[in-house]
Formats: C-alpha cells, structure tokens, sequence
C-alpha cells in the first residue's frame, strides 16, 4: 500500500475529519451555559453532530472505498479556500454580525465555484436575509447584530 493509493485518500480525510469532530465536541463542552437552560441546551447539538461525525468518520477509515481519489491540485485549493473562508467567517461573526458576515461569507463561497459577481451577491443576500429570518422567527433564535456597529 502506497501513500497515495485509492484508501488512502479515504483514511486521510477519515482522520481529519475525527479532528474536527473532536474540535467542534471540545469548544461546545466549552460553552457556558447559563443555569436557567433547560436539561438539553445549547451544547447537545454541536455534540451530537460531533458523535455522528466520528461514527462515520470511524466507518470511513475502517472501510474505505475502492474508487477513492486524491482531489487535483485546483480542487485542493478551492477546498482550502472555503476553509479559510470559514474561518473568517468564524472571526467577524460577532463583530459584524450575523447578516454581514453571513451575506459575504456566502457570496464569496459562491464566486469561489463560479457563480457571476451579480449571481453571487444576490444568493448571499437573500441567504443571509432568509436564513436571519428562520432563525430569528421561525425558531426564536437570537442572532448577534455586530459589535463594530453599536
């Protein structure tokens, strides 16, 4: 078995995955939760998506596929872009808030796979418009407004 055979490929991404399971599972364990919250709170979802992220991850890395392949060099790219994309996003998110940050975040996700500037910026804005309002209405969720805006 070669570095760069088919498994691989799928043993690499299986255990970078188990990594950011266990990212997510170690800053939502980190969330102070105020006493008032019901039993479940804040903190069961990120952790149940961290639990299910690491089965499958674990099944990915005992059984990787036959067919799996290393991404091309411009897809490798694009796939670190939309990570450091991520990360920004993680970074201004409560200092610009959540409807622009997420409106740019989101455009620049879509011309990064090759939406035109116009297309880009309307999926971002109705995005981020749409999403605001189904969190904050339809599921009563608080979402910051920006600290660099008062």
């Amino acid at each position: 078995m070669s570095l760069f055979d088919n498994r691989a490929a799928d043993r690499g991404l299986a255990i970078a995955l188990i990594g950011l399971a266990a990212f997510i599972a170690s800053q939502a364990l980190s969330l102070e939760v105020p006493f008032s919250y019901d039993p479940v709170g804040p903190r069961a979802f990120p952790i149940g998506l961290a639990i299910l992220l690491s089965i499958l991850s674990l099944v990915l890395l005992i059984r990787p596929g036959e067919n799996g392949e290393w991404p091309s060099p411009w897809v490798a790219v694009k796939l670190l872009a939309v990570l450091g994309l991520l990360l920004l996003y993680a970074l201004l998110f409560q200092r610009l808030g959540y409807l622009i940050s997420s409106g740019l975040v989101i455009a620049a996700l879509a011309r990064l796979f090759s939406a035109s500037w116009l297309k880009a910026v309307i999926t971002g804005v109705l995005m981020a418009i749409g999403s605001y309002w189904l969190f904050t209405m339809g599921l009563g969720i608080t979402l910051p407004g920006g600290s660099w805006f008062g």
